[in-house]
């Protein structure tokens, strides 16, 4: 069993009691816990259905904070505020797509990599991709998801918790000095596909089967903070909740109602080699408190634990002693949730939590008073005693000013495909002057449950009646840009290019400035061999060289037409943008080889693969500029790691096989020759399988 400090004296457990014994010391580790999708209510220790037996037992030690809020209500935006300590609005990342943390914004990880601490981070699905901006300050950023494969694998989209766990264990022993590893596990969001024995336990609750599988791939990892010789400060919190059905809300995304808005909290510290705080002995019962709390109050409490100051223009407090919770009543909280405006044209969501009140902004505006009406049953804007209370909520939303989003940035197909494998759309629609009722969230939610049971037939293979769902969508709602992108890609899977093409075309006349949706139908375009039209458009959608994805869709474009040196003109500039980009790096190595730069193309390979280890593509490059360079040995290599990484890269496979059979490694190159004859697809490698099946005569 893990040991903690005691969070108050032996025997209490009072939302009233002392709980100032969490120890503030400079060289304690740090461990924070992200769970995706967690309600605040599917916890063992907070009553939930769940079995969740480990972190029932960090919460009985620890500080339990039973009303914690999120910001928003989708996974990037919200883990941004726990990693800054900032509003949406403040950190300007309002969705999983099309959003990034700007380059130079002070994190947790920045300030303790920055302090000596060693600094990990380990997270389980696309979302929280490298490419979003959340790696400054990590030493190691466990979290590449753009594996290379062209978007014809969603392998990679999300990883079960205990593999993310057993990475983060691997690094955690391996540390000598104090650490700071935030560990993210993407279970339970949907598709709720728990593990035995969780699986038939919870047959008819199989979300909470997933919450209860990942309590059991946590424990290992908590005992590793255990046993570490020093203190370890443990902060476990959800980053936003599951609506399950409540309030006509499958899922996540669209609503702000406490289903997902209202987030599991708990603050706990192992005692590792360091005396217990004020004679607390390890088992005492932990300290449970009421008061209000926010995602936002993460950051200035890891501070304090250690020691450290947070920034004074921080909209958050320290929860770590009694006082600092005094006042915590009256301190606002701003939400949003921002997916019907940006994928469905919808109103913005936006609205302010003070004490057990809260109001929501919309065409059809929302007041409910939680202590009585914790579901939110009863909206209270229309009462006669409400217009003042409606007044002061106002003002109290006004004065964050937080504005509504900028213009999202389009998502290259990778990681379109991968967020869309997730059940996420992609955002598709430009803010109005206005907003109607016709145009509250309340009045989107059967749109969202069409496009969202659409995306999941398409993801499923049901391609046809996923075609069917996008359609009506579209007939519902005319303009839906998300939904014409999405019925383009269900036509272009089934090999329908003219409608895929034409219904993007039709959503180019309401959307014209739509980068996005303007890349898509570009590639489209050049596939089927218009590429001047292919670039024509993306020279429009990269104009001003602010859109890194159409710039590399432009170079890519280019290169298809021998235009080298355009090509590398705009992938280049797409680096000025973002330096790190693997697959930038990758297409200038491609465009080096095809002009006989085999150094230049070597160069840029070897840096994607530094990038991004799990490029199949990148390895498969080198390999090539390495023949180029008579280095048979090192291209081998490369082509075999690229198969490891990839066994469907039959490119590599191919190479690998014929370069070992002409080498006289005959044994071996059977290995990789039978496996490329079993799985290669005859209509693209026809001549290549034919050039294996002579080889294989030949040993026999």
């Amino acid at each position: 069993m893990f040991l903690f400090l005691a969070a108050v004296a032996a025997g209490a457990c009072s939302t009233s009691s002392n709980h100032a014994v969490l120890r503030q010391a400079r060289d304690q580790n740090v461990l924070l816990v992200t769970i995706d999708t967690l309600r605040a209510d599917a916890l063992g220790c907070d009553g939930g259905p769940a079995h969740t037996p480990n972190i029932d037992r960090l919460a009985g030690a620890g500080a339990r904070f039973t009303f914690a809020h999120a910001h928003t209500v989708v996974t990037l935006p919200s883990h941004a505020s726990i990693l800054t300590g900032e509003y949406p609005f403040q950190h300007r990342v309002r969705d999983n797509s099309g959003y990034r943390l700007p380059a130079g914004t002070e994190t947790i990880a920045t300030r303790l990599h920055n302090a000596g601490f060693a600094t990990g981070a380990f997270v389980a699905a696309a979302p929280l991709d490298a490419r979003y901006g959340l790696t400054p300050g990590f030493d190691l950023y466990d979290g590449r998801f753009d594996d290379g494969n062209g978007g014809a694998s969603f392998t990679l989209a999300e990883r079960p918790a205990p593999i993310v766990v057993a990475r983060a264990m691997t690094w955690i022993q391996t540390q000598t000095r104090p650490w700071f590893a935030w560990v993210h596990v993407y279970e339970p969001h949907a598709p709720y596909r728990p593990p035995p024995p969780f699986d038939t336990q919870y047959a008819a609750q199989p979300y909470y089967g997933e919450v209860a599988a990942v309590d059991r791939a946590l424990g290992p990892l908590f005992e590793i903070a255990a046993r570490s010789p020093r203190s370890t400060v443990i902060v476990l919190t959800g980053d936003h909740g599951e609506a399950l059905g409540d309030h006509g809300e499958t899922t996540h995304g669209l609503f702000a109602y406490e289903s997902t808005l209202h987030v599991p909290l708990i603050v706990a510290q192992t005692i590792g080699s360091a005396p217990a705080a004020n004679g607390q002995s390890a088992g005492a019962r932990g300290f449970v408190s009421d008061a209000p709390v926010r995602h936002v109050d993460i950051l200035p409490t890891i501070l304090d634990m250690l020691g450290m100051q947070a920034a004074a223009d921080l909209p958050g407090h320290s929860l770590r002693t009694d006082a600092d919770l005094t006042g915590a009543a009256d301190r606002p909280s701003y939400f949003e949730a921002m997916s019907a405006m940006l994928d469905y044209g919808g109103a913005p969501l936006t609205g302010v939590l003070v004490g057990r009140e809260k109001y929501l902004n919309l065409p059809i505006p929302e007041l409910y008073d939680l202590a009585s009406d914790p579901g939110e049953h009863r909206n209270l804007i229309d009462r006669p005693d409400a217009a003042a209370r409606r007044r002061v909520f106002e003002a109290r939303l006004s004065a964050f000013a937080a504005g509504v989003p900028g213009a999202p940035r389009a998502e290259d197909a990778d990681a379109a495909a991968r967020l869309r494998s997730l059940g996420y759309l992609s955002p598709g629609a430009a803010p109005k002057a206005s907003y109607t009722e016709a145009d509250d969230p309340k009045r989107l939610a059967n749109i969202d449950r069409q496009l969202h049971e659409a995306v999941a037939l398409g993801e499923n293979g049901q391609l046809p009646d996923a075609i069917a769902g996008y359609k009506r969508a579209l007939a519902e709602r005319p303009g839906l840009t998300a939904a014409a992108r999405h019925l383009a890609f269900a036509y272009w899977r089934v090999g329908d290019a003219p409608n895929a093409i034409g219904a993007l075309q039709a959503a180019r006349g309401s959307a014209p400035e739509d980068a996005g949706l303007s890349v898509q139908l570009a590639t489209y375009l050049g596939a089927v061999g218009r590429r001047n039209e292919a670039i024509a458009l993306l020279e429009t959608a990269a104009r001003g060289g602010t859109d890194m994805d159409a710039l590399n869709a432009l170079g890519l474009a280019y290169a298809s037409v021998g235009r080298t040196a355009d090509a590398l003109g705009a992938f280049n500039a797409s680096l000025r943008l973002d330096p790190d980009n693997a697959a930038t790096h990758e297409n200038i190595g491609a465009i080096q080889l095809d002009a006989g730069r085999p150094d230049n193309a070597r160069t840029e390979f070897a840096r994607a693969i530094e990038l991004n280890p799990r490029s199949a593509q990148a390895h498969g490059g080198l390999a090539l500029a390495l023949m180029k360079q008579n280095d048979r040995v090192g291209a081998v290599g490369e082509w075999k790691k690229a198969v490891a990484i990839d066994p469907a890269d039959f490119d590599a496979l191919y190479n690998v096989g014929v370069q070992l059979a002409r080498d006289g490694q005959t044994a071996e190159a059977r290995r990789y020759l039978e496996q490329f004859a079993r799985t290669a697809p005859p209509a693209t490698y026809g001549r290549e399988l034919r050039n294996v099946a002579a080889l294989l005569h030949q040993q026999q």
